[in-house]
C-alpha cells in the first residue's frame, strides 16, 4: 500500500482537471513516510482516490501525477508504454509535416525536396504533456538525449532507459541532467551517458538546412528544436533584405535567412564558442561567397542595439530570439523591463515596412503579457507596430488539453509601419 497525500478541502479541483501537479500548500497532511520520489496515493479531503504520483519533498511541486488509473502500476510497462505513445504521435506528426512544401532549399548543400523526411530530430518526450512529468527527451538521428528534473523521474531512471533501449536499440542513449532545476528536487547535477559511445557532436537536418550539436556543452539537450518552424517563417520574409539575428547562438536563424535569400546577416551573441559553431554551420549549408554575407559580432545584445541606434543603422529585418529572461514570479517585473527594452530599440532600427520576429521562451510570461510589452516597446520607440502572426513552439513540443504551463514558447512577427 502506498503512502497517501491528503489535500485541503476543495483543493482537488485541478486535479479533477487532470492538471498533473499538486503543490504543497494544497496538501492537508501526508499519511506514512515517502521518500524522494516515492509512488504516494492522492486522496481528497474526504479520503475519496484522485490519482497517484511521485513525491518530492523539498520541492513546492509536491507531488507530480503518474497516473489517473488507480490499477495502474508504476513499472517497466508503464514506461514502455508511455514513451511509445509518445513516438506515436511523432510519427503522425512527421507524417503529417512530410506532405507539405519544405523549405526552399536551393542554397544549401543539403535539400531533402522530394524526401519523405522533414527532419531527423525532435522533441520524442515533453514532460508533463506526455504524461512523464518532470522527463524531456530530444531525439538527434540516432542519439537519445534525455533531461530528467524530478524526484520521480530520477527514482525510475531505469525502467525509463529499459523502455528507450527496447524501442530505440540502436541508438546512443545520453543524459543531460545538469539544470538547476533539479536542486528545487533536492537532486544532483548529473552528466552521464548510458548507453552507447556518445559523438562529440551530430549532423542533424531540418527544412534541407544541415545543423551541427553540440551534445556536450550545447544549451538545453543540446539545441532549440522548437524554433525549427519559426526558422522557416523568418526566412521566408529574408529574400534581398539585411538581417539582424539578436542572441543567435548557433545561427540557425542566419542558416535560413541565408536561404531565404538574405543579402547581409549579422549575428550577434556574447558566446565565442556559440559564434564559432554559427561558423561552421554556415560551412556546412553555403559556399565561400554566400558565407560572406555573414558577420558575426561578439558584444552583448543591449550594448550593440544601444551602438547601432546611434550610429544610425537600419534592418529591414530583426530577429529577437533571448534566453530565458524570468526563472521565477519574482523576477518577473524585472524581465518585463529587458524584454520592453530590447524590443523598443529593435522597433527604432527597423527600416519603414520592417518585420520584427521576437520571441519569449519564458513560461511565466503569457501571451497577453508579451503582446503587452511588445506594445509598449513600440510606442516608447514611437512606432506603429502591425501584428500579422503568433508563433509558438513547433508541434512536436507537445501542448496537453489539461497541462497549459506546456505552452511555454510565444512570439510575434510584426510589421513596423510607415509614419
Amino acid at each position: 500500500m502506498n503512502p497517501s497525500v491528503v489535500l485541503k478541502a476543495s483543493r482537488e479541483k485541478s486535479l479533477l482537471r487532470r492538471h498533473p501537479w499538486v503543490f504543497e500548500g494544497a496538501i492537508e497532511k501526508v499519511i506514512g513516510k515517502p521518500h524522494s520520489g516515492a509512488t504516494v496515493d492522492i486522496l481528497d479531503a474526504k479520503g475519496a482516490w484522485l490519482a497517484k504520483g511521485a513525491f518530492s519533498p523539498e520541492s513546492q511541486i509536491r507531488v507530480r501525477v503518474w497516473s489517473f488509473q488507480q490499477d495502474e502500476p508504476i513499472d517497466d510497462a508503464f514506461f514502455k508504454r508511455k514513451v511509445q505513445s509518445a513516438l506515436a504521435l511523432r510519427e503522425m506528426w512527421l507524417e503529417h509535416t512530410m506532405h507539405s512544401a519544405l523549405f526552399n532549399a536551393d542554397n544549401t548543400s543539403h535539400d531533402t525536396k522530394g524526401s519523405t523526411a522533414i527532419t531527423n530530430a525532435y522533441r520524442l518526450v515533453a514532460g508533463e504533456s506526455d504524461g512523464l512529468p518532470g522527463i524531456t527527451i530530444d531525439k538527434y538521428d540516432n542519439v537519445l538525449v534525455m533531461q530528467v528534473v524530478s524526484a520521480g523521474g530520477e527514482k525510475h531512471k531505469k525502467k525509463l532507459i529499459n523502455a528507450l533501449t527496447s524501442l530505440f536499440p540502436d541508438h546512443v542513449i545520453h543524459e543531460r541532467s545538469d539544470v538547476e532545476v533539479r536542486k528545487k528536487e533536492g537532486l544532483d547535477l548529473v552528466v552521464q551517458t548510458h548507453v552507447g559511445d556518445l559523438p562529440d557532436a551530430v549532423i542533424i537536418y531540418e527544412h534541407g538546412v544541415k545543423i551541427e550539436v553540440d551534445l556536450i556543452a550545447g544549451h538545453k539537450t543540446g539545441f532549440y528544436l522548437d524554433q525549427r518552424k519559426n526558422r522557416q517563417i523568418a526566412g521566408s520574409f529574408c529574400a534581398g533584405k539585411r538581417v539582424l539575428n539578436c542572441f543567435s547562438y548557433t545561427g540557425t536563424f542566419a542558416l535560413y535567412a541565408l536561404a531565404g535569400g538574405a543579402e547581409e546577416v549579422i549575428n550577434a551573441d556574447v558566446s565565442q564558442s556559440a559564434l564559432d559553431t554559427s561558423a561552421k554551420n554556415l560551412a556546412l549549408n553555403f559556399n565561400t561567397e554566400q558565407q560572406a554575407k555573414v558577420k558575426h559580432v561578439k558584444e552583448d545584445v543591449f550594448e550593440l542595439l544601444r551602438r547601432y541606434k546611434e550610429k544610425g543603422e537600419r534592418f529591414d529585418v530583426i530577429v529577437m530570439d533571448p534566453p530565458k529572461f524570468v526563472e521565477n514570479k519574482r523576477h518577473l517585473e524585472r524581465a518585463a523591463r529587458g524584454y520592453k527594452d530590447i524590443n523598443r530599440i529593435a522597433c527604432e532600427l527597423l527600416s519603414d515596412n520592417g518585420v520584427l520576429l521576437t520571441f519569449s521562451c519564458s513560461g511565466l510570461v503569457s501571451q497577453d503579457l508579451f503582446n503587452k510589452i511588445v506594445a509598449d516597446a513600440a510606442l516608447d520607440a514611437n512606432t506603429q507596430l502591425s501584428y500579422i502572426q503568433k508563433l509558438e513552439q513547433d508541434s512536436d513540443h507537445v501542448i496537453a488539453s489539461s497541462f497549459p504551463e506546456g505552452a511555454y514558447l510565444k512570439g510575434l512577427v510584426c510589421v513596423k509601419r510607415q509614419a
